[in-house]
């Protein structure tokens, strides 16, 4: 039997639905802490604070602490996050689909990005449909890297080590605030959010890094004014400036999907040199796209495609029965999705799960 498909071309057929969007609620945060252990707190949640132009976004390369990603972490953390929530209310969360940021992210940018393939597994459990990359296709998709890939990856890293406080800014020691370019670099630290939010009929919750806050650590205002940051070569030609309007696509959305407000942008040079700040407010930049005139993206057009998407998602994976792992997959420059049936095992965590049941168990549900 031929697998389940979703055409995704002609993009147009998409438009002018309409699709509703329930706008991110945070509904918990977790951390990694130094040494990626979770923590369920927001301890590793950093403010912004503005870095000085001119500085070597180089410096530090050789020390920088690099969290080991060949390792396959699935949803353990996020699962972990959304137990401890449910402890504390004694409530399932009940949503159609649980993932990370980068899933739907991967799907909002499809329509306007269909030279990158990508891979993804699902299972439905408790009638929630829970979606995960595939590890292995993540890993062979990489192919070899080099040392100026390595140092541009490591530039992002800095900047983010350069524009945040671990605490708020009148809370710090002016030495403290003067030596951030001295700190060894490390990833391992992440403050995570956890939104429900939906498209079209599809209600769900994803979780995902935010780089810091904009006003307050821990956040006092309802809700928290949170701040993506980003690098990126300063423009010089038409085509420099055809790349970065590709890139606000990427931008737009992963800030779009967790709420994040405000984007700040540090245009370094081609020796990592940090040369100039801007700030974006996120609704702003589908705007900016439209007024290009170029037709790169279209933030409207994409979210009624990636409703469109995640209801049949919903539809497929949904109707079927549970504990059948699938493989959501788009082979680069198609035509359609595909749901494909595997033989994996669950990638559950075993502890989630058992206390699924417990949960369940507690309030005499099948």
């Amino acid at each position: 039997m031929a697998s389940p498909t979703f055409p995704v071309l002609p993009i147009q057929k998409f438009a002018r639905r309409n699709a509703p969007v329930r706008r991110p609620t945070e509904i918990t945060r977790f951390s990694y802490d130094d040494t990626h252990k979770l923590r369920h707190d927001s301890s590793s949640l950093k403010t912004y604070y503005t870095p000085e132009l001119d500085t070597s976004l180089s410096r530090g390369f050789k020390t920088f602490v690099k969290h080991d990603d060949s390792v396959d972490e699935h949803l353990d953390g996020l699962l972990e996050a959304l137990a401890e929530l449910e402890r504390k209310t004694g409530e399932r969360v009940k949503v159609d689909i649980v993932t990370w940021r980068g899933m739907i992210t991967k799907l909002m940018t499809l329509p306007f990005d269909l030279r990158n393939g990508f891979e993804m597994n699902a299972i439905k459990f408790q009638d929630t449909i829970f979606i995960e990359e595939n590890h292995a296709h993540k890993q062979s998709s990489r192919g070899r890297s080099d040392r100026r890939q390595d140092m541009m990856s490591f530039w992002g890293y800095k900047f983010e080590s350069l524009s945040t406080l671990p605490r708020n800014w009148d809370d710090c020691s002016r030495e403290l605030i003067e030596n951030r370019d001295n700190e060894v670099v490390s990833n391992e630290a992440q403050f995570c959010s956890i939104v429900k939010t939906g498209f079209g009929n599809v209600k769900i919750v994803i979780g995902g890094e935010v780089d810091a806050v904009w006003n307050s650590n821990p956040s006092t205002s309802t809700p928290p004014i949170y701040v993506e940051l980003k690098t990126s070569k300063s423009p010089s030609s038409n085509r420099d400036d055809v790349a970065f309007e590709r890139k606000l696509l990427r931008f737009w959305s992963q800030s779009f999907l967790l709420g994040v407000a405000k984007i700040i942008v540090g245009f370094r040079d081609d020796d990592g040199f940090l040369r100039s700040l801007q700030e974006f407010e996120t609704q702003s930049l589908p705007g900016i796209a439209k007024r290009s005139g170029r037709c790169l993206w279209d933030g409207k057009l994409s979210i009624d495609f990636t409703a469109s998407l995640l209801e049949w998602i919903k539809g497929t994976i949904g109707a079927a029965e549970e504990g059948t792992v699938w493989r959501i997959r788009w082979k680069a420059n198609g035509e359609c999705v595909e749901c494909v049936k595997t033989e994996d095992s669950s990638f559950l965590s075993p502890g989630f799960v058992a206390w699924r049941g417990e949960l369940a168990a507690r309030k005499g549900e099948c």
